[in-house]
């Protein structure tokens, strides 16, 4: 099912495409963002939850400044300087976040109206085309984004994008989750587990040191479920800096693995995350101010929380962490998937 969602600031006719499954679960896609604007879940006690924070149309997401939903790159999270050297050669992002490159800076993949290539009851695939120098990075960009609803109600995204030259590629997918509600309050006693026995270390502005930190006997273990809240507020370096849970975890295992966890007692929903990339970005929500989202909800600090798989944040400039980058006439393929259980 195709609804209208409103038209942008300039004009552009913006949808959202309907995915469903045989049991009742159902997720809204928009090509503008390429966002995911709602996942309802029909739980035990008989309410249909949905479990996203959004907006309500094209418009509103196009204003927003949090990325609900969507689709961001070329390059997600950080980029210390909004600079990094490729071949010899340096180049200049925009610095949109204390003098570094957040997400690729103000004009983010998620801003953008995407083409609708395929769409059914079951996926709807998305395509984009990202020229050279697009966002101050060399090579034109052939990306596509699936997302798909299966039958065991995994929610998968699959990612491909093609390189015409040399660049660097990092999507991700900020949805923002609440398992009680996406208009319920905080989600600090949701509960929490992580494949990561480490976090890479960052600095008062939220760039990789370069040092990998053991999780052991601090605030940032998540090996045994707990609340998010449990720690939060801990006085702790990493805490401090970011007022909450902002920071990159060293993925355990290799391939497409089951890396982490996330439940609510309260609606009895359950929903774990796979990824095949090696790092997640867990964003408890922390800069979440009188937010006014869908339906009417105005969202507050600590009432979503993101699972963004990528690569380390600032990884084109440390040797030490996996690399980005792209060859020319290679591709950038990964797939996330978030199942539910309810």
């Amino acid at each position: 099912m195709v609804r209208d969602f409103g038209t942008t600031e300039a004009g552009e006719q913006a949808s959202v495409y309907e995915l469903r499954n045989k049991n009742g679960m159902t997720v809204c896609i928009s090509d503008y963002g390429a966002a995911v604007v709602s996942v309802r879940i029909p739980c035990r006690d008989g309410q249909v939850r949905d479990v996203v924070l959004g907006y309500d149309c094209a418009r509103d997401y196009e204003a927003g400044g949090q990325s609900f939903g969507g689709t961001v790159g070329r390059v997600a999270n950080r980029i210390g300087g909004a600079r990094f050297t490729l071949n010899g050669k340096t180049y200049t992002l925009a610095e949109n976040d204390n003098g570094n490159n957040l997400h690729s800076g103000p004009d983010t993949y998620n801003h953008r109206l995407w083409e609708v290539r395929e769409a059914d009851e079951r996926h709807v695939a998305l395509h984009l085309s990202s020229p050279d120098k697009d966002q101050g990075y060399p090579g034109a960009l052939d990306v596509t984004v699936t997302y798909s609803l299966n039958g065991e109600n995994a929610l998968e995204i699959r990612y491909e994008a093609a390189a015409e030259a040399d660049t660097i590629v990092n999507l991700t997918n900020h949805s923002y989750f609440n398992l009680n509600g996406h208009d319920s309050g905080d989600i600090l006693e949701q509960e929490l587990w992580l494949d990561a026995e480490a976090y890479t270390r960052a600095d008062e502005e939220s760039i990789p040191t370069g040092e990998i930190v053991s999780v052991e006997g601090t605030p940032m273990d998540f090996r045994v479920r707990k609340t998010i809240g449990r720690d939060i507020g801990a006085d702790y370096e990493a805490l401090d800096f970011a007022g909450g849970y902002d920071h990159n975890w060293v993925l355990g295992g290799d391939g497409f693995r089951r890396t982490g966890e996330f439940s609510c007692r309260e609606s009895g929903i359950r929903m774990q995350i796979f990824t095949d990339l090696p790092g997640m970005q867990v964003y408890s929500g922390n800069f979440l101010d009188r937010e006014r989202g869908k339906a009417g909800a105005v969202y507050g600090k600590h009432q979503g929380i993101c699972f963004e798989t990528q690569y380390f944040p600032d990884a084109v400039n440390k040797d030490n962490f996996e690399s980005p980058v792209v060859r020319a006439g290679g591709q950038f393929e990964s797939v996330t998937s978030y199942k539910f259980e309810f």
